[in-house]
């Protein structure tokens, strides 16, 4: 990013908030080599377009072309392939190593051997292959119209399942990454132990696909899975594991690694941990990489709403979207006091909407705004924890919500748009709360906002307000019934139009030249807006009622628009290539560069989703979530404030050092099914669940999005990571909020909801200035500060007694400070017995 120093005189303009920052271990390439990455990136994210869409070349042209696949596809299969591409891809752009200054580019001994491996690796594709030729010929057997696999021991595919694909596959794999620690290659080359794993993994999905299709399938999980899904699982499993530790550090790798060790030991441990018998290496793996583990919930998010969202965020980031978000929340909240702090929490909030990571969100605001909070007077360390504790609060700012929306969507089945509904009021709150922290600690060191002239104008902000709209239309398209596929996919289309348009396409008093690319942004526009108020003042049918005129002329009006913007794509990608220079906005060269993007940004989140889907392979198969459950019913017996509390510390100790993602998906298989069977409606379960683990990125001892942001300040980690859970108090007793008051969720009349918002938000207030010594604009002696929370936890409670006893303690703090003014520094007078 570029970043404006303190010496520079002029407006501070966020530049490169949307270009993905490069890990220490990502390999950059040059020449032939980035073509082919840049190649199977596009390729990957546009087979999820055309999957998900639906889209088929067969269908709209005719032509039967080989080796395509057949959409839709089977869900399993799809999965497969997409974990598949993922794992590919991953290794080839991740190195198993840090690049540094002494990296030795010399093929040695290391990359021999990887060269090596490539043998066993192309004898495990070499049998897949011959597995697949007898799958399709139809000479096996059927059974309930499905061919069988007859691969029991003694037979002749069990034979070649052992010898000529498991142990091949199995040497290749293991080798190959035990090879990758020591295997050195220069940052621009390929390294041939990478290229063996990005080989197994194709080998590992070639395998499954095929005899999943047939019989075989339905023995998974028993002692009769055919062993060469056992030998394709624990490859799969361990080239999981190994990704993961690429892209998101060794904490995922090591929580998934003990729950392996707990599957093969349970049967040896005692009380709630125990199972009646062993699981064997051939049925847990036979289990593991099913639609109860690998293939479950969490994969089957990542591969449908995360990819779609992902691709509309890479649209979004090369259409520089995120720098104009960053310099709106400039221009809007850096007049504030404590300015730049009040950025950050602006900014994250609206990053927050199109970034899923915690720590990506800090690295792509923070960049700017820790140095700016610095210049300004925070200390480092509080500048990294302001940034950290906003950052990790885009992760419940609906619509995109971090993936754990659509996470707790496939969970628990509810709909997707209520789950964003009942998020609008947590998110609030804890942007309100992060608000008047940072606000509080301002006032207390009498620091001043930014300059007008250090500002970019917010005139020039609001002429550009058109970039917000692909957000907006995602939004509506949602409310609106629309699928989150089918609303992501207009929401990626809208993001490619909006790039087309600058502030002159709309002035009225004649200013800019008139050119195709104006006449073609206007009649879009135009068509959108005629669209948008005929569907507005059209009544909802009756289900008895035939397709109404109105629906065909809105119908009309759609074919004209997506012809007005087919055309205009063909223009602009005309313009692309005949001016390469200039910056006409998104067509054929900035679709490839979108995609590529995407295919890169997703490797992260669906290897971190694969690898969490080991974790609840492991708890379905073991049952060790059921347990827990009893443990906080027992609990729950003695206090359900204990049994929540409970389920707070292992949500939070299940997510330190995972990403939201993960670590949602794991504290929600369980500690989310205890809470439920506490009588605690489902979706306030799942939340008090998402919202710990959350908020974990900012709780010590581990903690991302501290970490990242204390990497950019220049502070302790350690020390920004408790300073960011301080700002982020008040965010720890919102779920608590949820238990008493669940019209929070949204659930509840418009009277209740109302109220439920404006008492919790005025306890946030109340906890904020407690926690801080600050209130109503002058610092508070210690005994006023413990009123203030006491009066927050009433106002908390949601009662109406208690909110009434809440804001009667507010009254009388405020008659004592200001009336009888003790002194802020006053103490306790203690005295010795002499």
């Amino acid at each position: 990013m570029t970043e404006t120093s303190a010496q520079t005189e002029g407006p501070v303009l966020a530049e490169g908030v949307d270009e993905e920052p490069i890990e220490q271990n990502r390999r950059l390439y040059h020449g032939k080599a980035h073509l082919l990455v840049a190649i199977l990136s596009t390729v990957y994210a546009g087979f999820h377009i055309a999957a998900l869409n639906g889209l088929s070349i067969e269908a709209m042209t005719g032509l039967d072309l080989p080796f395509l696949p057949q959409f839709p596809m089977e869900t399993w299969n799809f999965r497969i392939v997409h974990i598949a591409g993922a794992l590919a891809l991953g290794f080839l752009l991740f190195s198993a190593r840090m690049f540094g200054d002494d990296t030795n580019s010399r093929a040695g001994l290391p990359s021999l051997a990887g060269l090596a491996l490539l043998i066993p690796a192309f004898i495990a594709m070499f049998t897949t292959f011959q597995f697949i030729a007898l799958v399709s010929s139809g000479t096996l057997p059927e059974m309930g119209g499905l061919p069988t696999w007859p691969a029991f021991e003694g037979t002749e595919i069990y034979a070649q399942e052992v010898t000529w694909f498991g142990l091949p596959l199995l040497i290749a794999t293991f080798g190959a990454i035990l090879l990758s620690w020591i295997e050195r290659r220069d940052r621009g080359q390929f390294a041939t132990s990478d290229i063996v794993l990005a080989v197994c993994a194709v080998v590992v999905a070639l395998y499954l696909v095929p005899v999943y299709s047939t019989a075989a399938r339905n023995s998974v999980g028993t002692p009769f899975v055919p062993i060469g899904v056992a030998f394709a699982a624990t490859a799969g499993a361990a080239l999981i594991l190994e990704l993961t530790r690429r892209v998101a550090g060794l904490a995922l790798v090591v929580i998934t690694a003990i729950f392996l060790v707990y599957t093969f030991s349970a049967h040896l441990l005692p009380g709630i941990l125990a199972v009646q018998s062993p699981f064997t290496w051939q049925r847990f793996f036979g289990f593991v990489y099913t639609d109860a583990g690998i293939l479950g919930p969490t994969t089957a998010v990542s591969s449908t709403y995360i990819i779609l969202f992902i691709i509309f965020a890479a649209f979004l980031q090369a259409s520089k979207v995120g720098d104009y978000f960053v310099n709106f929340a400039f221009a809007a909240a850096g007049r504030a006091r404590g300015g730049p702090a009040k950025v950050a929490i602006f900014a994250s909030g609206l990053m927050g909407m199109i970034n899923g990571t915690s720590a990506g969100n800090v690295v792509a605001t923070g960049s700017l705004t820790i140095p700016l909070m610095k210049k300004v007077g925070y200390h480092k360390k509080t500048a990294g924890a302001i940034e950290a504790a906003a950052s990790t609060g885009g992760q419940i700012m609906p619509p995109i919500m971090g993936a754990g929306a659509f996470i707790m969507a496939e969970i628990t089945g509810i709909p997707y748009q209520e789950i964003a509904i009942a998020a609008i009021i947590p998110a609030i709150l804890y942007f309100v709360s992060i608000y008047f922290m940072v606000d509080f600690e301002a006032a207390k060191l009498g620091m001043r906002g930014m300059r007008e002239d250090e500002l970019p104008k917010f005139r020039d902000m609001v002429r550009r307000v058109f970039l917000f709209l692909p957000i907006i239309i995602l939004i509506a398209a949602l409310f609106m019934g629309y699928s989150v596929i089918r609303a992501g996919t207009l929401a990626t289309v809208a993001a490619i139009v909006v790039s087309w348009a600058v502030p002159e396409h709309f002035s009225i008093k004649g200013k800019g030249a008139w050119s195709v690319q104006r006449v073609v942004v206007l009649a879009i526009t135009a068509l959108t807006v005629l669209m948008t108020i005929t569907w507005f003042l059209t009544p909802t049918a009756e289900p008895t009622v035939g397709p109404s005129e109105t629906g065909a002329f809105l119908r009309r009006l759609a074919e004209i628009t997506g012809i007005f913007i087919a055309a205009g794509f063909v223009y602009i990608s005309v313009l692309e290539f005949s001016r390469p220079d200039s910056v006409v906005g998104l067509a054929v060269r900035g679709t490839i560069r979108a995609l590529e993007l995407a295919g890169v940004m997703s490797i992260q989140i669906i290897a971190v989703c694969a690898c969490a889907g080991i974790i609840v392979g492991v708890i379905s198969l073991t049952g060790v979530g059921a347990r827990f459950s009893s443990v906080l019913l027992d609990l729950a017996g003695v206090s359900q404030i204990l049994a929540l509390f409970f389920a707070m510390c292992i949500a939070i100790l299940l997510g330190m050092g995972m990403p939201t993602t993960a670590a949602y998906a794991v504290a929600a298989s369980v500690v989310a099914p205890g809470l439920i069977q506490l009588g605690i409606p489902t979706l306030t379960a799942h939340f008090f669940v998402f919202y710990f683990a959350v908020v974990s990125a900012i709780t010590p001892p581990v903690a991302l999005a501290s970490y990242a942001a204390a990497g950019i300040s220049g502070a302790n980690p350690m020390e920004t990571s408790v300073a960011s859970f301080k700002i982020g108090i008040a965010a720890f007793i919102v779920p608590f909020m949820f238990f008493y008051n669940s019209a929070i969720l949204m659930d509840g009349t418009w009277l209740e909801v109302i109220r439920a918002a404006l008492t919790a938000i005025f306890g946030v207030f109340l906890l904020s200035a407690g926690v801080q010594g600050w209130f109503l604009g002058g610092r508070t002696v210690w005994f006023l500060r413990v009123a203030l929370v006491l009066a927050a936890l009433f106002m908390i409670a949601g009662g109406l007694v208690t909110d009434l006893i809440g804001v009667a303690i507010a009254a009388a703090i405020f008659f004592i400070q200001r009336v009888v003014k003790p002194s802020p520094d006053a103490t306790i007078s203690v005295r010795g017995a002499d």
